[in-house]
């Protein structure tokens, strides 16, 4: 398999695989529908893109070399990540939240993925991985950017339409209760990962 190739499969794969940003999407498709989800949906993919073109320009090496910065990040996003999981675990069914909840705007989601450990994780992963794509960062930049651009658009609306469904489905506050809960725990264990590299 060719280096190209690989990263499309490795893009695919963590775009697909549950974390924050997927979380989040299908929990808005569930309140708001896919065309209510547009902002908050083009936040995260606007997070995934930059991060992703900015782990080809060295962001990677930034972190290494300031700690600090990385123990910050950690906080602000697990504090970020919190939040989010207790706004979506105390939610009831969409019908009985109506008018009580807004959808999320672009800034709410490009804010989540700039705070997602996981994010951090697989664009950074992908520039050390596949940096010989390209014979400069900025070229790295626009081949990773674009990638990640194409999977997160196609993830992401996946989920989003997926809670859409899911929405149309459930029935009883119970089922909605398990659904909220389970969403509000995916936020919660994405943020593991990032406390595990402290200890």
């Amino acid at each position: 398999m060719g280096l190209f190739a690989s990263l499309l499969l490795f893009v695919a794969v963590t775009a697909f695989t549950p974390g924050g940003a997927t979380a989040l999407a299908a929990s808005s498709g569930m309140r708001h529908g896919l065309s209510g989800s547009v902002p908050v949906l083009s936040g995260l993919i606007a997070g995934t893109t930059s991060l992703a073109a900015a782990s080809a320009f060295g962001l990677g090496n930034l972190m290494a070399a300031y700690p600090p910065l990385r123990l910050a990040l950690a906080a602000l996003g697990t504090a970020y990540f919190l939040w989010l999981a207790l706004m979506i675990a105390r939610s009831g069914a969409p019908d009985l939240d109506a008018g009580r909840n807004a959808p999320l705007g672009f800034f709410a989601g490009l804010l989540l993925l700039w705070l997602n450990p996981k994010a951090w994780t697989m664009t950074l992963g992908a520039a050390a991985s596949f940096g010989a794509l390209a014979p400069d960062p900025l070229r790295l930049a626009v081949i990773l950017g674009g990638v990640f651009l194409l999977f997160s658009t196609a993830a992401l609306t996946a989920w989003c339409l997926g809670g859409a469904f899911l929405a149309r489905t459930l029935s009883t506050p119970r089922q909605w209760r398990a659904l909220n809960l389970t969403l509000a725990a995916l936020l919660i264990v994405s943020i593991v990962p990032v406390w595990a590299d402290f200890l």
